[in-house]
């Protein structure tokens, strides 16, 4: 724990600590302790921790999933998967707990910002089961997220409102819609990740699906050549609502063209780095394949 504490940004580790309490506080309403606990998650190191060379962790369990990538000064905490069924304590030792509140807010005054035709471009779908939903959009168990498990360097099409259509004021909107979720990295690798994102703020795109009133349950799409988050409101899995309710929420966030996991860094390290490319030229030397 004291290694998700040093990589991440104290919002992003008070909303993965609470993410291990609710699971605990479900665990508690359904009688499920064994993988439905606080601590019933796994940690895994991958190489060793240093300030030049690549090396990395993830963390994961129900309702958590973190891949964080650290080469030097530069990291990737994608892909990352927070959600909480519910995303409130209302009793016990968590009570009080409430969380994603920020990331439904944001959503929702950026939705309402828009124009009227801009709503209607923005709007895939107006229902979130059935109705309007195009055929096969709403998954299982991903219900209607895109990049969720066993998605990886899947092509998602692009939907809905682009940055280019946006007024000064709605790109401002847009942009501390995206930082709800880019702040939980820590401060450095947070401001390089959000000028990474307005820089290509006129290719990011807005979509969305379902209504947009107070009570009820949507889908939020951003997404960018360089990022690509997902927010969804979900039926009941452990709980007995059949279709999606505001108190299920799962979040995604992850790096698209390639630096998920920090793929594409950790391939610019091998391909550039002296020591591997000294490596490399050993191996051809002698007639081995790289």
């Amino acid at each position: 724990m004291a290694v998700l504490r040093a990589s991440m940004s104290t919002k992003g580790y008070e909303l993965s600590r609470d993410v291990m309490r609710l699971n605990r506080f479900l665990g508690d309403i359904v009688g499920g302790p064994a993988v439905l606990g606080e601590w019933s998650y796994i940690f895994c190191l991958f190489g060793e921790p240093s300030a030049s060379e690549p090396w990395g962790w993830q963390f994961f369990g129900h309702h958590l999933v973190l891949n964080c990538f650290i080469l030097g000064e530069q990291m990737v905490l994608t892909p990352a998967f927070w959600g909480a069924e519910p995303s409130y304590a209302d009793h016990g030792p968590f009570n009080g707990i409430r969380i994603f509140q920020d990331e439904e807010r944001a959503g929702l005054k950026l939705m309402r910002a828009f124009s009227a035709e801009q709503q209607r471009r923005a709007i895939v779908a107006h229902s979130m089961m059935g109705g309007d939903l195009p055929e096969g959009r709403r998954h299982f168990a991903d219900n209607l997220h895109l990049g969720g498990a066993f998605q990886d360097n899947r092509i998602v099409p692009y939907e809905g409102l682009k940055g280019a259509d946006l007024t000064p004021v709605q790109r401002r909107d847009l942009m501390d819609l995206v930082d709800k979720y880019i702040s939980t990295l820590p401060a450095g690798p947070r401001a390089a990740r959000i000028a990474e994102v307005e820089r290509h703020l006129a290719e990011t795109h807005f979509c969305w699906i379902g209504g947009f009133g107070e009570d009820s349950p949507f889908y939020y799409r951003v997404q960018s050549p360089v990022v690509f988050i997902e927010f969804d409101h979900h039926a009941g899995v452990f709980l007995t609502n059949a279709e999606p309710a505001k108190f299920h929420v799962h979040t995604i966030v992850r790096t698209p063209n390639g630096n998920d996991y920090g793929f594409d860094l950790l391939r610019q390290h091998y391909q550039h780095a002296p020591h591997h490319r000294q490596h490399g030229k050993h191996h051809r030397d002698h007639g081995h394949k790289d």
